[in-house]
């Protein structure tokens, strides 16, 4: 039998935000600032000259795969047992069902184009089928259901960061929410996919932290809970590890297919974070809801250039061409 929810998680689950009205609204993301940090020219040929490239990879189906594998795997799991998702949930059948799935859909929006091989293919897949028959041996290091409720998974935000521009609405997904009864507390979980983990440059890496911070945030603003109350939490699950069969190799703290990171979330950071987004927001909206007509200026390295999907088109940007 399932367990009677606490109010405050039932009030959440009812009361999802209202939808954007495109037609005075205006929808951010936090893929949108991070472009615009790293390279406004690319965020203006993308978002204000609607200039599509498809930049999908191998990587954006296998994280797509095993996100809603993972999701769906906790969302049977709290709602029944766990015992039952173990039992019930091939979990290789659901990840590969969701992987060719993925794959499919990006084919055809890349015209029908392959851009990935049988080889490639086939070693994701089993990186993602490691990844989930290790999880469910170690599922309990990381989610139980004593006093603990999952809120949901793809909670919508739907927030105006800068009130004197109140129809540019910032608009996210929570990855994973769930609610500790014992301690009142909330707990904010990105999953991410890496090929074997974040480095310290990464985990000090502000425009990955931000999108975390900003979640709390607006979680906080959109169901009046106090921030104190909520926890945050990137969930990395690693393709590749040293010796998946050697268990002396493994810290007794740390396992060797996840690996969780706790950004600082105080006063300062937050205050980076919502200051980053309102920068954004001033610097390319007008007070109608508008992208500005402004200089959306390059910012060319080797890092923006190589990922640029307008990198190499000499017409648009070119300006890979001195990182190639």
């Amino acid at each position: 039998m399932a367990k009677k929810l606490p109010k405050i998680v039932k009030e959440i689950r009812n009361n999802p935000p209202p939808p954007i009205n495109y037609a005075y609204q205006k929808n951010i993301s936090y893929s949108q600032m991070s472009i615009f940090r790293g390279c406004p020219h690319r965020w203006k040929l993308q978002y204000k000259d609607k200039i599509k490239r498809f930049t999908s990879s191998i990587h954006t189906v296998f994280g797509t795969a095993m996100h809603e594998s993972m999701q769906y795997y906790l969302d049977y799991a709290y709602e029944k047992s766990f015992a039952a998702a173990d039992r019930d949930i091939d979990l290789k059948e659901d990840f590969q069902s969701r992987y060719i799935s993925e794959y499919q859909v990006q084919y055809k929006k890349n015209n029908d184009s392959h851009f990935s091989d049988a080889v490639e293919m086939r070693e994701f897949f089993e990186d993602g089928v490691a990844i989930l028959e290790w999880f469910k041996k170690k599922r309990s290091r990381y989610f139980s259901k004593k006093g603990t409720y999952l809120v949901g998974c793809e909670i919508p935000i739907v927030v105006a960061p800068n009130k004197m521009l109140n129809n540019v609405l910032y608009m996210g997904y929570l990855d994973v929410v769930t609610y500790c009864e014992t301690t009142d507390t909330f707990k904010i979980i990105d999953i991410k996919t890496s090929t074997s983990g974040w480095n310290d440059y990464s985990k000090k890496d502000e425009n990955k932290q931000f999108q975390l911070l900003l979640y709390k945030q607006y979680f906080s603003e959109q169901y009046n809970i106090p921030l104190d109350k909520i926890e945050i939490e990137f969930f990395i699950l690693k393709r590749k590890v040293l010796d998946p069969d050697d268990e002396k190799l493994m810290s007794p703290y740390q396992a060797y297919r996840v690996q969780q990171f706790t950004p600082p979330s105080g006063k300062i950071k937050l205050s980076r974070a919502k200051n980053a987004i309102n920068d954004f927001i001033n610097e390319c909206f007008n007070s109608n809801g508008k992208i500005k007509e402004a200089d959306y200026p390059k910012s060319p390295s080797k890092w923006n250039c190589n990922f640029c999907p307008y990198g190499e088109d000499k017409e648009l940007c070119g300006a890979k061409q001195h990182f190639s």
